[in-house]
C-alpha cells in the first residue's frame, strides 16, 4: 500500500491530514508548516523564496482527492501468513466491520487485531487509518458504557489501536475527535476505567490519552472540563502511587500536563489536592518507592508552574518534607538532572516569600547543592535561576 507522491507533505513525507498552500504555489501538512514558521523562518522550504505573505490558504481540491482515495476499497492489507495471491479486508471494510452493530465481537475483535497489527508496523497504514477516520471509531468502541468496568478485549485492542494513532503534534487537527468526551456519559466512561482496577498497559494508556488531552489545541475546552471534574482526580491522584511503573510515570505525566495548562486549570489542581500529592511523588522518588528520571522531572515541572499561585507557594512551605524534597532534587549525582531547573524554579518562588522556607532549605544544603549544580553541564536557564537562588541566600 503506497502512498502517491503528491499525496505527501515535503516536510514530513507523510500523507498529508491538512493541506494548505502558500503564496509560493507549494503545498504543506499544516501542522508542518505551521512549525517551521513559529520558528521563525520567512522562506518555502522547497523553494526557499522570501514570503511576502505568509498566509495558509486550505487546498481544498487536494484534500478531496486524497479522501477519495482513501475511501476506495483498493487498500489492501497483505497477510503474510496466508498464499502470496490472498489479501485481508481492506481498511474500508475493517471500518465498516468497527461500525456495524450487527458484527459480532469475535468479528469486531479480529479486526481490531489486523487495525492493531498495522498501525504498529506500518507508517502509510498508520496515516491512512487517520486519514479514514479510524481515530473517533475507536475512541467510541472504548467510551461506550458509563458504569465502572474493567476494559474488555475489544475495548482494550481499541484503545491500545487509538494510541498508536494519535498524532505526536498538539496542534493536530485530527486531536478534534477527542472532544466526544466532553458528553457526561462518555467522561463518566473514561473515569469509570481510570478508576477500576485493570491491567497497567490499559490504565497507563487512559493516563496517555488525559495528557494528550491537556495539551492539545483542539481539546483546550475538553481539558478544563477535565481538570474541573473532582471524579477524574480522584481517580487519577492514586494512580501517582500506582506499584507498576508505567502507570505511575504516565499519571505523573498528565497531573504536569494539566498543571502546567490555563489557570482555571491549575486553581483546580490545588483544589483537589494535586500538591501534596506531587511532593509525595518527589519523596517517593527519593526513596526508590516511584519512578526517578522523567517521572520526577515531570512532577518538579508541574510544581514550578503551581508555584504560580501565592495559595501553593504558602501550601508548599507549610508541607512537612516538602522544601527538603525539592532541595534534594536541585543535584542529583546519580541523574541528568533534567528537572534541576524546575526544583530550583520552585524553590526560589517558595524561599522568596516564606522565612521558614528558607530556613528549611538552608538546614536541608541547599547551597551546598546550587554549587554543585552550577558546576554540572546543566542547561543555561538552570545556572540562571541557580545564581539567582544563591543570591537570595547570600543575602540571609
Amino acid at each position: 500500500m503506497s502512498i502517491p507522491h503528491l499525496f505527501r507533505c515535503p516536510i514530513s513525507l507523510d500523507i498529508f491530514t491538512d493541506p494548505v498552500t502558500l503564496c509560493t504555489g507549494q503545498t504543506y501538512d499544516r501542522p508542518c508548516i505551521e512549525r517551521w514558521l513559529a520558528a521563525g523562518h520567512r522562506t518555502c522550504p522547497v523553494t526557499m523564496q522570501p514570503l511576502g505573505d505568509a498566509a495558509l490558504v486550505p487546498n481544498r481540491t487536494l484534500r478531496h482527492l486524497i479522501e477519495r482515495w482513501l475511501s476506495a476499497d483498493h487498500h489492501q492489507i497483505p497477510d503474510a501468513t496466508d498464499d502470496d495471491d490472498a489479501v485481508e479486508p481492506s481498511l474500508a471494510a475493517l471500518k465498516r466491520c468497527l461500525q456495524s452493530a450487527g458484527a459480532g465481537s469475535s468479528a469486531k475483535v479480529a479486526a481490531l487485531r489486523k487495525c492493531v497489527a498495522l498501525a504498529s508496523e506500518s507508517d502509510v497504514g498508520r496515516a491512512c487509518m487517520l486519514q479514514l477516520g479510524f481515530l473517533p471509531v475507536l475512541l467510541q468502541l472504548v467510551f461506550h458504557a458509563p458504569t465502572p468496568r474493567d476494559l474488555s478485549e475489544q475495548e482494550d485492542l481499541s484503545l491500545q489501536c487509538a494510541l498508536t494513532l494519535l498524532p505526536s503534534s498538539p496542534a493536530s487537527p485530527q486531536h478534534d475527535c477527542l472532544n466526544m468526551l466532553k458528553t457526561e456519559a462518555s467522561l463518566t466512561s473514561f473515569v469509570g476505567l481510570l478508576a477500576a482496577r485493570g491491567r497497567a498497559v490499559s490504565k497507563s494508556g487512559l493516563c496517555r490519552l488525559l495528557e494528550t488531552i491537556a495539551t492539545a489545541t483542539a481539546t483546550r475546552d475538553l481539558a478544563l472540563a477535565a481538570a474541573a471534574s473532582p471524579h477524574v482526580w480522584q481517580a487519577l491522584l492514586p494512580l501517582l502511587r500506582h506499584g507498576d511503573d508505567r502507570v505511575s510515570g504516565a499519571a505523573v505525566r498528565a497531573v504536569a500536563a494539566i498543571c502546567c495548562g490555563a489557570e482555571p486549570a491549575r486553581g483546580s489542581a490545588v483544589h483537589h489536592g494535586a500538591v501534596p500529592a506531587l511532593l509525595g511523588c518527589l519523596s517517593w522518588a527519593s526513596a526508590g518507592k516511584a519512578p526517578g528520571g522523567a517521572a520526577a522531572w515531570s512532577a518538579l515541572a508541574a510544581l514550578e508552574a503551581l508555584a504560580a499561585s501565592e495559595a501553593v507557594r504558602r501550601a508548599v512551605a507549610r508541607e512537612p518534607g516538602a522544601v527538603r524534597a525539592l532541595v534534594r532534587h536541585v543535584f542529583l549525582m546519580s541523574s541528568s538532572n533534567e528537572g534541576s531547573e524546575h526544583a530550583v524554579a520552585a524553590l526560589l518562588a517558595v524561599c522568596r516569600e516564606s522565612r521558614a522556607a528558607r530556613s528549611e532549605a538552608a538546614g536541608a544544603g541547599v547551597v551546598t547543592q546550587v554549587l554543585l549544580l552550577l558546576q554540572s553541564q546543566c542547561g543555561t536557564r538552570a545556572k540562571t535561576r541557580a545564581r539567582s537562588l544563591l543570591k537570595l541566600f547570600k543575602s540571609m
